[in-house]
């Protein structure tokens, strides 16, 4: 491993108070990282039990050495979109608690060899399983059409179609292969006027991070699955840091909450239908956690407890 996995978690403290945790009860967290959020549930357990889940191999070698002295916290890796097989698999039944941390971690857009990040040269790799397609197949081999789609899509890029033109164009005098190499391409494709408004390539490399981890594909059904595997009473919270996968959360937590569906004109209810979640009122960073940590900028906190059984 290329140096120590971490992570700088956002939204700390209102993440882990919003599981409420019992310290006898069974919590999972979706995405373990470096363990920060895992670190600060399983201190609060006795006999209670934590499952630390991710897909990335050097934040799974991170957890195990961790939580190796601490045998209520068990490590898997696996994506946390097959929640309901991970569950079955370690024998767990309803849980009381999951959190989902859906930023890239510090490791991953810091370390340059796993080329997330536009700031430093590296090979564009962007996978956080570090399996299968890289950031770098997908430039080399999409259509132009499949490119724009993909930067407009999951990055809300405006300049799409001047950049995948670009990219397209550049990638026939030599292979796309490093991030300085696709950032300086996006940058001469955007007009002057938007290089100054941030890095140029933010949203291209945020589109393509989306692209090669599928981290949007099923991500609604995904967040459903997590709140079905939740006790009465437990609690699922999820931190978002753009607007799509804020989007997808809401999705998936809005028809939770909705509850009679007769006509207003009716004097009772006759449907029977109740609300199977209570939604809180979302949580963003503070003024302080800005100014410590300008990665949360665009985080937020949304957290659904469960109601009723099925």
């Amino acid at each position: 491993m290329n140096g120590e996995f971490h992570h700088v978690p956002v939204l700390f403290a209102a993440a882990v108070e919003s599981l409420r945790i019992d310290p006898h009860g069974v919590y999972v967290d979706c995405t373990g990282g470096g363990g920060g959020h895992s670190a600060a549930i399983a201190s609060r357990l006795t006999d209670g039990r934590l499952l630390c889940i991710d897909r990335d191999p050097e934040a799974i070698e991170t957890l195990q050495a961790r939580f190796a002295a601490l045998p209520q916290v068990t490590v898997v890796r696996d994506n946390f979109f097959h929640i309901k097989s991970i569950l079955a698999a370690q024998r767990i039944g309803a849980v009381d608690g999951i959190l989902a941390d859906l930023g890239v971690s510090s490791h991953q857009l810091d370390a340059p060899e796993r080329g997330f990040s536009f700031h430093k040269d590296a090979p564009l790799d962007m996978r956080m399983s570090m399996t299968g397609r890289t950031a770098a197949d997908a430039v080399n081999s999409l259509g132009q059409a499949e490119l724009q789609r993909i930067l407009f899509e999951y990055g809300e890029e405006k300049f799409a179609p001047a950049i995948a033109r670009a990219i397209v164009k550049a990638r026939v005098q030599a292979p796309i292969e490093t991030t300085l190499g696709l950032a300086q391409i996006v940058a001469d494709a955007v007009p002057a006027y938007a290089r100054r408004d941030g890095h140029p390539a933010r949203r291209t490399f945020q589109a393509l991070r989306i692209y090669i981890n599928g981290e949007l594909d099923g991500l609604t059904e995904a967040i459903t699955d997590l709140f079905d595997c939740l006790k009465v009473g437990g609690r699922v919270s999820v931190i978002t840091f753009h607007s799509l996968e804020d989007r997808a959360v809401k999705r998936a937590f809005a028809p939770l909450a909705v509850g009679c569906t007769c006509p207003k004109n009716f004097p009772v209810c006759v449907c029977g239908k109740q609300p199977r979640a209570k939604l809180l009122k979302p949580v963003t960073p503070s003024a302080e956690e800005l100014a410590e940590n300008p990665r949360s900028r665009s985080a937020k906190l949304r957290t659904a407890e469960r109601l009723i059984a099925d």
